[in-house]
């Protein structure tokens, strides 16, 4: 891959349209891109970043605030980035825009445009361009697959991190296994070992599932059992479990058959008692029921004819309620005739008392003849009431264009006074704007500072804590020393007194007639005998252990004190001679600085938005001063109309009204006295009316009653019974006569009469007995129940629970096959000597390949004093795979890269960043880079390693490489003239280049 051209417009920190000709400055091989800190030398390879995958690197797309474009842009420039360059033998040219907010072509605000991108070829046959997607899926799937690499992949292979790469020198396996993890793709081993855990977990649960079901089970046997039955002391999982439940299972079904068979016996006895208690006790109570019910007979009889005379009143009294009903219809119209003639007459009195006192007595024709005059003088005053409520409007839109005069003047006269503080305002605003941009040029500048500050100062801190932590192991290690020798002493010591009594210890195993061991003699005439405070063969092994379990602790301690003081030389190297209070207090200044810059830069956009709403505010009041104007000239034409009109109206109503304060007045009083006089025509006509009808009902009524065989109407009415009445009456007659033929019905029973002639019925004495008899049977039956819930819930629990054991020998087997490969692949398997993961495996071999890539560089680079090599050794955890060490040629040893200076650290972690840069692309598919970068930390180097490391900068050439060093420092300009200079302003920043110089490659300090 290599790049020949970029375009920049409203990018970053680049306000206009910038150019970048790759082309010139890989002329040379070798170029350097420099500028001040925060004029943005990142962002133009941030801008080939997104150019190709459409986004910039992760820890500048997630940072807070973050944005692609300029500050410094035109509200109407569009942010845009364009990349030529040539890949996989194809020149390609890739375009991108990204979303942006640009002002409205027509009307104010703003309106959002969606991202584009454009992918064209160069076809060298036509010489043209040719476009071939605009699909920002399709470009990003066409370039990666062009390029073999991801975006992470081509951030840490093409524009390599420097600060990133020493960290990875002085990281542990852990971060090392995520780095080289993302740049090779073992996701797919680190998967395998994940299903491998997951499969085991699985058949774990599954075996312990199966286990803790067959021990429930096994639970349930022995509370069926009655406690009677032993369990095994074993937890899920353990072996033997199986077959001690189901030994124990068999005994306990064994001792439920027996018990059952003895419970069926007493069963038989217990029910025959019972028969026979049944049978009597049915018979007493037979005897006692019809005793009782003759005697209830006999009572109710007795209260019968205690109430025959009230039941002869009632039947009277229903005969007289029949009659009744036949007068109820002509009684009903009689009181709806009455009431009718009652409401009529009392609308008449009403409607009189509203009239004038000449037509209170005036008869119904009367009164009508009076409406009707009424009326005929209403319908000659409407055209006067249409005068009146035209006037009416005529008023009204006087009075509203007076209203409208008094709001122009108001608006005309606010106007005037916001006009003159216009020009003082917009002022204002604009230095609010100005000074909120300064705010955030400054903010951009500090906001590169804070966080080398802040690493500074973790670094400083963790070396203040590392110090105290090597004495506190120095410490430790002394202790553990001193106890391994006072260990070693003693067992040495008891070691010795064994073996001056070790002839006691071989004559306690002789017998008569035995050979001995030592000489092989059969007799033993004077064996030796053990003296006190003998040592034996335990006490020494014990002593023995003791000694290796301390010289353990010490080895852990001396590993611990090693690891301590590496890191402690990591963080000094690191955070520098600095006192932590000084680095603290300068972090501090230096983010309580860029606060306040970032809090005033935040005004910019609310300043922004001000001046937009005041500059709309002022040509709104513009346009409304003008129509305020024109309102006010026709205005005057329009109030002479309205007063003509106004005259002529008044004249006429002056006519119409008379007496009246107006028409309408008039018009009211002639509407109530038609409304009043028909009121009262109608209510007179009513009452005589109803009175016609209430005469026509009395005598309906008196023929009716006469006819009924009542005297009056009235004793008619008092012999109706309401239905409620009627119903209870009725209910009482049945009730009388449903009793009294029971009571005859019961005392004519030939079995109620013999019952009551025999002695009363002792049914207490046979309840007893039956009692008696039913509990022996529950208690039997009882027994025999439960001993055969006991055998079938015992059967069907060791049937099941032998199924289950049947199940589970798969599974366990399964289990143990799984268990073995994941423990393997997690490198905790004994079988796994190193401790070494599936993934680790595998990523050990590429940090092989990359460590013996930076070693060609890192030997030339160090004068062939330094060679990086691959470790196998455990660290952290026990764990090994991902170790990195140095080999000094100077010495002859193998050290950690922790203990490199920042010199040393800065040319180890290039030479490793070229080595993983070529194995990587070897990995990919070996696309070929022709274009690299490499971003800062040059300025750790004395003159003599500088021009070590430039040598094999330019040594890539032989491969046909550009390499671009990003950088600061000043005395690579004076050595590298190929040259990106980026530089900031007040508008933005500039890239100005220069190109490559034949007359040399590097200069000695003269440009």
């Amino acid at each position: 891959m290599r790049l020949h051209r970029l375009d920049l417009t409203a990018f970053g920190p680049f306000g206009a349209s910038q150019s970048v000709d790759f082309d010139e400055l890989s002329a040379a091989g070798l170029f350097l891109l420099h500028g001040p800190t925060g004029a943005g030398k990142t962002s133009v390879l941030d801008a080939v970043c997104y150019a190709l995958y459409g986004s910039v690197p992760g820890a500048r797309q997630t940072s807070q605030g973050f944005t692609l474009r300029s500050d410094h842009a035109a509200p109407g420039t569009r942010t845009e980035v364009t990349l030529e360059l040539t890949v996989a033998g194809r020149r390609l040219e890739v375009t991108r825009q990204p979303p942006w907010e640009r002002p409205k072509k027509r009307g104010t605000g703003t309106t959002v445009e969606k991202a584009q991108s454009w992918l064209r070829a160069y076809d060298a046959a036509t010489g043209a361009w040719k476009d071939l997607s605009r699909s920002h899926q399709e470009i990003g799937e066409e370039i990666t697959q062009l390029l073999g690499m991801s975006r992470e992949q081509f951030c840490q292979v093409v524009l390599l991190p420097q600060g990133d790469f020493a960290r990875f020198l002085r990281a542990d396996a852990e971060a090392r296994g995520r780095l080289l993890g993302r740049l090779f793709d073992t996701q797919r081993f680190a998967d395998v070992e994940k299903r491998l855990a997951e499969r085991r977990r699985t058949a774990e649960a599954r075996v312990r599932e199966g286990d803790a079901a067959l021990l429930a089970d096994a639970h349930r046997m022995q509370q069926a059992a009655g406690d009677a039955m032993e369990l095994p002391e074993l937890a899920p999982g353990e072996p033997g479990l199986a077959e001690a439940v189901l030994t124990a299972a068999a005994v306990a079904r064994g001792t439920a058959r027996e018990q059952l068979t003895i419970a069926e016996c007493g069963c038989l006895a217990a029910e025959s008692d019972r028969a026979a208690a049944d049978r009597a006790l049915s018979e007493a109570r037979e005897l006692a029921r019809l005793q009782r019910r003759f005697t209830e007979a006999r009572e109710r009889a007795r209260r019968l004819e205690e109430r025959a005379g009230a039941h002869r009143e009632a039947q009277a009294r229903m005969e007289r309620a029949r009659k009744a009903e036949a007068v109820a219809p002509a009684l009903e119209l009689r009181e709806a005739a009455e009431a009718e003639h009652r409401r009529a007459a009392a609308a008449e009195t009403h409607a009189r008392a509203q009239l004038p006192e000449h037509l209170a007595d005036a008869g119904a024709a009367g009164l009508a003849a009076a409406a009707r005059r009424a009326a005929e003088e209403l319908g000659g005053l409407e055209s006067a009431r249409r005068g009146e409520r035209r006037l009416a409007d005529l008023l009204a839109e006087r009075a509203d264009l007076d209203r409208q005069e008094r709001a122009d003047e108001d608006v005309l006269a606010e106007t005037e006074g916001w006009f003159a503080e216009w020009d003082a305002t917009r002022a204002a605003l604009q230095a609010r704007i100005e000074s909120a941009q300064e705010a955030a040029t400054r903010a951009e500048q500090l906001a590169v500072q804070r966080e080398p500050a802040r690493r500074r100062l973790t670094a400083a801190r963790l070396r203040d804590q590392l110090a105290r932590d090597t004495e506190d192991a120095q410490q430790r290690a002394l202790a553990s020393a001193e106890r391994a020798l006072e260990a070693r002493t003693h067992w040495l010591d008891l070691k010795e007194q064994r073996l001056s009594g070790i002839a006691a210890e071989l004559a306690a195993t002789l017998e008569d007639g035995s050979p001995c061991a030592v000489c092989g003699a059969t007799d033993h005439p004077a064996p030796a005998r053990k003296v006190a405070g003998h040592v034996d063969r335990e006490t020494e092994e014990r002593a023995l252990a003791a000694y290796q379990s301390a010289e353990q602790d010490r080895a852990d301690a001396e590993r611990d004190l090693g690891l301590v003081r590496e890191a402690l030389a990591a963080a000094t190297a690191e955070a520098g001679d600095a006192p932590t209070d000084r680095l603290a207090a300068d972090a501090d200044e230096l983010e309580r600085t860029w606060t306040q810059a970032r809090r005033d830069a935040s005004a910019l956009h609310p300043a922004r938005e001000e001046l937009r709403r005041a500059e709309q505010e002022h040509e709104r009041r513009t346009a409304a001063q003008r129509e305020a104007q024109v309102r006010a000239a026709s205005r005057v034409g329009h109030r002479e109309r309205l007063e003509r009109e106004r005259a002529a109206l008044e004249e006429e109503l002056t006519q119409a009204r008379g007496a009246a304060e107006s028409v309408a007045a008039r018009a009211a009083q002639l509407e109530w006295r038609a409304a009043r006089l028909t009121d009262a025509a109608d209510a007179a006509r009513a009452a005589e009316e109803s009175a016609a009808r209430l005469k026509a009902a009395d005598g309906r009524l008196d023929e009716a009653a006469f006819r009924a065989g009542f005297d009056t109407p009235q004793a008619a009415s008092d012999a109706l019974l309401d239905a409620a009445a009627h119903r209870e009456l009725q209910r009482r007659l049945d009730a009388w006569q449903a009793e009294e033929a029971a009571v005859r019905a019961v005392l004519a029973e030939p079995d109620t009469v013999a019952a009551a002639q025999q002695p009363s019925a002792d049914l207490a004495a046979a309840e007893q007995a039956a009692g008696r008899a039913a509990e022996r049977l529950r208690r039997a039956t009882s027994a025999q129940d439960a001993a055969a819930r006991r055998c079938a819930e015992l059967d069907r629990l060791s049937a099941r629970a032998a199924d289950g054991v049947r199940r589970l020998a798969p599974l366990r087997e399964e289990y143990d096959r799984v268990a073995r490969l994941a423990g393997l692949t997690a490198g905790t398997s004994a079988d796994n000597a190193r401790r070494m993961r599936l993934e680790s495996y595998v990523l050990a071999a590429r940090l092989e390949q990359v460590a013996a890539a930076a070693t060609v560089r890192l030997q030339r680079m160090s004068s062939g004093r330094y060679t990086l090599v691959h470790s196998d050794d455990r660290t952290g955890r026990g764990r090994s795979g991902l170790g990195l060490h140095v080999v000094d040629a100077w010495t002859g040893r193998e050290r950690d890269t922790a203990t490199l200076s920042g010199g040393e650290t800065f040319f180890a972690s290039l030479a490793l960043a070229l080595g993983l840069a070529d194995v990587v692309t070897d990995e990919t598919g070996g696309v070929r880079l022709d274009t690299l970068f490499i971003d800062e930390g040059f300025g750790s180097l004395d003159d003599q390693t500088l021009d070590e490391v430039l040598d094999v900068l330019d040594s890539l050439r032989e491969r046909d490489r550009s390499v671009g060093i990003v950088s600061h420092v000043a005395d690579l300009r004076r050595r590298v003239h190929a040259q990106l200079e980026v530089v900031k302003g007040r508008s933005g920043s500039v890239v100005r280049q220069r190109g490559y110089l034949p007359s040399g490659r590097r200069g000695s300090g003269e440009e």
